[in-house]
């Protein structure tokens, strides 16, 4: 049936894409090192707030994971024609991109489960493990779409990052990482309000 070759295309398109691109030790390292640094830099400034930016910093690793990678895969798979190939398999087309969506959604999962378990010393009292979890995943599955939208407005890998970077990096300081929303001008509030990354920190 139609939806099962869809389903078994999906998974082994995420599954290709975790084995070729993203499960590489530099791509796991650089998207767990990197909002650990930033955070680092804010704690030794205030070392006492360290559980404050706890949310934050899930919320920053999951955007990154997924984003870094996804737009970049896409925008490469496209370059070589290895997505034309793709295009020709016996499945949908929204199941090819859902397949690589999935992908996404992966590598940014394990990117911030692994900063849970190292940030869980951050965190007080006892967290609502189910909500914490379906926020995170609902976060990853916006987030990765970001990535493919990405690589979608772009013909070049360099374009494809400097691209991401240009929309992460606003909804970091926007999106109450660092800052609490409350703090923001009335206007930049209504900017932070149409960011993804303000209600996965808020959750």
């Amino acid at each position: 049936m139609m939806w099962r070759d869809n389903l078994r295309g999906i998974f082994y398109i995420a599954l290709k894409d975790l084995r070729a691109y993203y499960l590489k030790p530099p791509n796991i390292s650089w998207g767990i090192i990197f909002p650990l640094a930033l955070i680092l830099a804010f704690t030794i400034r205030q070392p006492g707030e360290v559980w404050e930016l706890v949310p934050g910093l899930l919320g920053m690793t999951l955007l990154f994971g997924t984003t870094s990678m996804e737009a970049i895969v896409i925008t490469f798979e496209r370059r070589i024609g290895a997505l034309e190939r793709l295009l020709l398999a016996p499945i949908s087309l929204p199941a090819l991109l859902m397949g690589k969506v999935v992908g996404g959604m992966a590598f940014g999962l394990v990117t911030t489960v692994a900063v849970l378990v190292v940030s869980g010393l951050g965190l007080r009292g006892r967290p609502n493990w189910p909500m914490l979890l379906l926020t995170l995943l609902l976060s990853a599955a916006a987030f990765s779409a970001l990535g493919a939208f990405v690589s979608v407005a772009v013909r070049e890998v360099f374009e494809a990052q400097t691209l991401a970077n240009f929309i992460r990096f606003p909804m970091i300081f926007l999106g109450g990482v660092f800052v609490p929303l409350s703090a923001l001008p009335p206007p930049l509030r209504v900017v932070a309000r149409a960011l993804p990354l303000t209600y996965a920190v808020e959750a």
